[in-house]
């Protein structure tokens, strides 16, 4: 019991202050807080599960500077997608389960490639390999519910600042928050795949950043005009 709470403990305190919680905090402006909770707990057990079962076979077979491009990808779809909108009428009307199933899945998705070879599944890696298979379920489950406490917070404030801010503004915060961490988790991945003095990093962070922006401004002005007069 005792390593139990310790290793809940140390996830938790892994936890706090991470890009996750913000991250998760951007994704109630777009999604349903169940559809939050099931996505990012789907992702924290099949995360964790990797880690503890798996030990580094993930971090072996998979380069980082991949995870972390594809996680940038990921934040920069959701930014893009946030500055469109979505019609909630619309999706209601036109059949919930579908959507809410696509919601689940893209939360998950969102979630699993952030958290990806992230200093907690890392906690949770180190704790697999010195406790070894016999107390493997209680390492699990143990990061497993720290990560999901230390999220949680995360989703409540995002919640109660969408019921407490004036329309817009948590989607201009949420749009904000996936751009950044787009941009930084791009330069990680560069960095690890070009080292960090090559000078066709910064070139390749301008020409992302000039395509980020033209699409912005494309998918504003498409807004604007369907807007109604």
């Amino acid at each position: 019991m005792v390593l139990f709470w310790k290793i809940l403990f140390t996830e938790f305190i892994a936890e706090m202050g991470d890009k996750t919680q913000l991250m998760l905090i951007a994704l109630t402006s777009k999604y349903r807080i169940r559809d939050i909770l099931i996505g990012t707990a789907a992702a924290i057990m099949v995360l964790n599960g990797i880690a503890v079962l798996a030990g580094g076979l993930v971090s072996e077979f998979v380069p980082t500077w991949l995870i972390r491009i594809i996680a940038s990808c990921a934040f920069m779809y959701f930014a893009l997608s946030t500055l469109a909108g979505e019609d909630e009428e619309e999706e209601e009307a036109g059949g919930g389960t579908k959507t809410a199933r696509f919601a689940i899945l893209a939360v998950f998705s969102t979630f699993f490639v952030a958290e990806l070879g992230d200093k907690t599944q890392l906690t949770a890696i180190t704790f697999g390999a010195n406790e070894g298979l016999r107390n493997g379920l209680i390492v699990w489950a143990a990061c497993c519910i720290g990560l999901f406490a230390a999220d949680i917070l995360g989703m409540m404030v995002g919640y109660l600042l969408k019921s407490r801010t004036p329309d817009g503004l948590l989607n201009t915060i949420a749009f904000f928050v996936f751009s950044v961490f787009g941009i930084v988790t791009l330069r990680q991945g560069l960095i690890l795949l070009l080292g960090e003095s090559d000078p066709r990093i910064r070139l390749i962070l301008i020409a992302v950043v000039i395509i980020f922006v033209l699409l912005c401004g494309g998918i504003y002005l498409r807004k604007i005009r369907k807007s109604p007069e």
